[in-house]
């Protein structure tokens, strides 16, 4: 199972370009801060903006460094690589492209642009699936996609494709999440694609989240995770019972940080906050722009209380 917190990594860019010593820096932090698993070349990461080599350069990057940490800490730490396209050919490319190079699992989105209908939702996951003997997990984000995978979709998929392990659902649809978790196996994990929402989804039995904020607070993010009852180690059994008062005591604590992430289109304001704390420079690409100015004085002010400016 992919369980705990997992950080949706940005890409770092420097005049221009990949800022490949930065990422390092970035990857080794979420590492040190315990975080349960890592997902680079995803929507954070503005990845169709990134050219193939920029891509595998970047996997390698962080395969290495994870292998590394595993090596002299014993811990797992699993690499889940976004490789979703809206084109099938096209995303069993972007899969054999990266499997050589360190993938643990796959993260595909619902094929964007094309609103495909519920039955072409579940051919095409069927067929990604099949053309894998990685794990592959589902992310629905409608918001994004202008499609929605409905609750019966994703549990047939659950059901009958031995290799979709998993969903980061950021619908916003409650009722339709909580209908995915009643009816999934419980080795299908259920993650949070909201961090707002993550509370309420770990306490109705989903298995954690892919965070936005973990990029710039993610030891807080760790622990508020580990307090709803997420294993401290990725697939491992639960070293404790959920601390409610503790995970409610840190929700409303890092519910501004959260609100303020998505105050802009992501990721222009948590890489404003990573900009903020000296860790890269803010810089996107078109056609994202850096931030306004009340949202970097907003970042300021909740990245201040949180304790993580000088």
């Amino acid at each position: 199972m992919f369980t705990g917190c997992g950080t949706a990594m940005v890409t770092p860019f420097k005049n221009g370009e990949v800022d490949f010593d930065a990422f390092s820096e970035l990857v080794r932090r979420q590492l040190e801060a315990g975080m349960h698993f890592l997902v680079p070349l995803a929507t954070t990461g503005e990845t169709p903006c990134l050219e193939n080599d920029e891509k595998l350069q970047l996997l390698v990057r962080c395969r290495e460094i994870v292998d590394d940490y595993e090596q002299r800490t014993g811990r797992r730490v699993p690499v889940v690589v976004g490789a979703g396209t809206n084109s099938l050919r096209q995303t069993v490319r972007n899969m054999e492209f990266f499997s050589p190079h360190g993938a643990d699992a796959f993260l595909v989105v619902v094929p964007y642009y094309n609103k495909p209908t519920q039955k072409g939702q579940y051919e095409y996951f069927k067929a990604v699936a099949e053309a894998t003997d990685k794990p592959v997990i589902i992310y629905n984000v409608p918001g994004r996609t202008g499609a929605n995978m409905e609750a019966s979709t994703c549990i047939s998929l659950a059901q009958d494709v031995p290799n979709i392990v998993g969903i980061k659902e950021a619908s916003g649809k409650f009722s339709q999440i909580a209908d995915i978790i009643a009816g999934v196996p419980k080795s299908f994990s259920v993650l949070s694609g909201d961090d707002d929402i993550t509370m309420s989804m770990m306490n109705a039995g989903a298995s954690g989240v892919i965070s936005v904020a973990s990029n710039a607070i993610p030891e807080l993010m760790v622990e508020f995770v580990e307090a709803l009852g997420a294993p401290q180690v990725c697939g491992a059994d639960f070293v404790s019972a959920p601390d409610m008062a503790r995970s409610a005591e840190l929700f409303y604590r890092l519910r501004p940080f959260f609100s303020a992430c998505f105050v802009e289109s992501n990721p222009i304001p948590v890489k404003a906050a990573l900009a903020l704390m000296g860790l890269i420079h803010n810089e996107l690409r078109l056609p994202l722009v850096p931030c306004s100015a009340n949202t970097e004085n907003l970042m300021r002010e909740v990245l201040g209380k949180l304790g993580y400016l000088k």
